[in-house]
This record gives C-alpha cells, sequence and structure tokens, in this order.
C-alpha cells in the first residue's frame, strides 16, 4: 500500500496521574502548543528525520489522537521518540505521525476515552495580543476530543502564517489561549474568514461541526 492510501495518525499524550490532574484549560493549551512544537521542529523539515511522514500526514487528513498515561505507561511512552511540552499543571508528549496500523504498542494500548477535567477557577481574558482558539460554545465535547480540535486549529493557523510571524510565535515559545466563545462572538468569528475546524464526525459530534476557530492576530493583518 502506497502512502497515498494510507492513512496516517499523530498521537498526544496528557499525563494524568492519580493524585494530581491537569486544569482544563491549560491541557488544551499544552496540546495546542504540542502541536506547534512537532510542526516547527527541524526534524520536521527539509530532510529531517520526521519529514517524510510529517509530509504523508500533512498531505492527508492530518488526524490527531489524544491518549492519557500515568505511571509506568507515562515512562514508557516518554522512552518513545517525541517532544514533551509542558504547561502550568499539564504536561503533553507529541509524537510524529505513524501510519495508522503501526501506532507503537506502548502508545495504542492507552486510554483514549474518559478524559475530562475541570478549571480549578474560570480562566481569565487572555493577555492582549496573544493568540486565541476560541471553543464553539454550542458544543460538547469531552477534554481529549478538545484538545484534538485545538491541535486541529493551531495547525491550520501556523499553515497560514507568512514566515515572520511564524517564527515570532515560535521564539516566544508558542503563547496561546484557548477560551470557550459566547454565542455572539461565536457567530462574528465565523464571518472573519479565520482558519475553522470543521470535524469529520467520527466521535462525540456531527459530521462538519465547526469546533474552533483560530484567531491569531497576523491572519488579520493585526501586529504581532
Amino acid at each position: 500500500m502506497s502512502s497515498e492510501e494510507r492513512e496516517f495518525v499523530l498521537t498526544l499524550v496528557l499525563q494524568v496521574e492519580k493524585a494530581v490532574r491537569p486544569g482544563q484549560t491549560d491541557a488544551l493549551e499544552t496540546a495546542a502548543r504540542a502541536v506547534l512544537a512537532i510542526l516547527a521542529d527541524e526534524r520536521s523539515a527539509g530532510d529531517g528525520e520526521w519529514a517524510a511522514a510529517m509530509r504523508d500526514w500533512q498531505d492527508a487528513r492530518i488526524r490527531k489522537v489524544v491518549r492519557r498515561a500515568r505511571g509506568a505507561e507515562w515512562r514508557r511512552a516518554s522512552a518513545l521518540a517525541g517532544i514533551t511540552v509542558t504547561g502550568t499543571t499539564a504536561v503533553v508528549r507529541v509524537f510524529p505521525p505513524v501510519p495508522l496500523d503501526e501506532v507503537p504498542k506502548d502508545l495504542a494500548k492507552l486510554q483514549v476515552t474518559g478524559t475530562d477535567l475541570e478549571d480549578p477557577e474560570p480562566p481569565g481574558e487572555p493577555e492582549p495580543g496573544t493568540p486565541v482558539l476560541w471553543v464553539n460554545p454550542q458544543l460538547e465535547m469531552s477534554t481529549g476530543k478538545t484538545m484534538a480540535q485545538v491541535g486541529h486549529a493551531a495547525h491550520l493557523a501556523w499553515l497560514d502564517l507568512p514566515a515572520a510571524a511564524r517564527k515570532t510565535w515560535q521564539s516566544a515559545d508558542f503563547p496561546v489561549a484557548v477560551r470557550t466563545a459566547t454565542a455572539p462572538h461565536w457567530s462574528a468569528l465565523l464571518r472573519t474568514g479565520l482558519p475553522v475546524v470543521q470535524d469529520a464526525g467520527f466521535t462525540e459530534v456531527e459530521p462538519g461541526s465547526c469546533t474552533v476557530i483560530a484567531d491569531h492576530p497576523a491572519l488579520l493583518g493585526r501586529e504581532y
């Protein structure tokens, strides 16, 4: 089977220990930063060791799967090639994409469903100038599902940004905020032309649902 016929998947693993659970918003923001980190990594470009897999993945449907791990599971996953990104309370490891039928055993056996977190307190307003990934207020999605969706949104923003804005974002370690939009704001965002994630509908939401909009200042000609 050729690479064009194979489906590739990028895996994100969230560390969730028994006694310590990350906050919801921090997990979402850390997942988005993890996707950006692997997109920008030198191993993903040119003749880098992940470059061919990244190209094959992005030439098809940019599928992402979020799993969770703790203890020995996390240590085994961490031993595999990838990038670990740390937030305030969340730790996410992102792995280069592989064909769907070649996901490493230590990743494939990790749980996908049931990742639901809470914020200890509502997140505040994003810092001025910070890229924001706005979540559709009309959808109910698990934490794991939303992590994949904000990862998609960050990915779409990255693809649309000019090189200078990409470099600026990367040099600042990819600051990003994830917030749920109000209904009027969501309607207004849909009219802006900003990147919109439309889900395939395999899990949790209807096919074609608009899940997240990426609002990066540089995408609408604002300074960044």
